[in-house]
């Protein structure tokens, strides 16, 4: 039997990307953000988040892409990498994939040596093609190492008034205990993002 990968799908753009389900702790809407002076130009600020302060990057703008602003589908994906917790603007957070090693492959040279080195794999899906990503180089400056990671913006951005607003998905449901059964935490966040797809529709119907 062929062993697979347990992703989270979510789109930037016109593409969708895959992160593994291991590293992400919850999906919330994009609440007020607060900027950190000379951050660099990804680094939308930091949140409070139930009472820790969580940096925040833009996808469009760490993938050169251009900004289209916040709407109603974009998300905040909550990843946890080396014991710490950072927040990535999306376009929509779509749907839990497995994906079978064999339909996994490395990603290409070009690619890599193209500037998308967090690239770390194509993953074929449903006669799709998903990038899969390194969380820790999305996290990372990209090419330049004197500008402060996001961690490093974290750890100095002052604690903000701010709270986290309701968010129409459930704070807490995935639980930040890596070794919970890959299983539970796929039941998990299949139902988060159905429950966050189903807010959307009736607030759209309500117009």
């Amino acid at each position: 039997m062929s062993r697979e990968t347990h992703i989270v799908g979510f789109q930037v753009g016109r593409e969708t990307y895959g992160l593994p389900i291991t590293s992400l702790r919850e999906i919330i809407r994009v609440p007020e953000i607060t900027t950190v002076p000379d951050a660099p130009a990804y680094l939308e600020g930091v949140i409070n988040l139930r009472g820790r302060i969580i940096s925040v990057i833009d996808l469009r703008k760490r993938f050169d892409q251009s900004a289209t602003g916040i709407d109603r589908g974009s998300r905040i994906l909550v990843v946890e990498h080396c014991g710490r917790l950072a927040g990535m603007i999306v376009d929509s957070a779509s749907e839990v994939l497995k994906i079978p090693e064999s339909e996994i492959e490395a990603a290409p040279a070009m690619m890599r040596e193209g500037g998308l080195d967090c690239v770390t794999g194509l993953g074929k899906y449903q006669g799709r093609l998903i990038l899969l990503l390194d969380i820790g180089k999305v996290l990372a400056a990209p090419g330049q190492h004197n500008e402060p990671s996001v961690e490093t913006v974290s750890e100095k951005a002052p604690l903000t008034s701010s709270h986290l607003q309701a968010t129409g998905v459930k704070s807490g449901s995935m639980s930040p205990n890596i070794s919970t059964s890959m299983s539970a935490t796929t039941e998990t966040i299949t139902g988060t993002i159905a429950g966050t797809a189903k807010s959307t529709r009736t607030a759209s119907a309500g117009k």
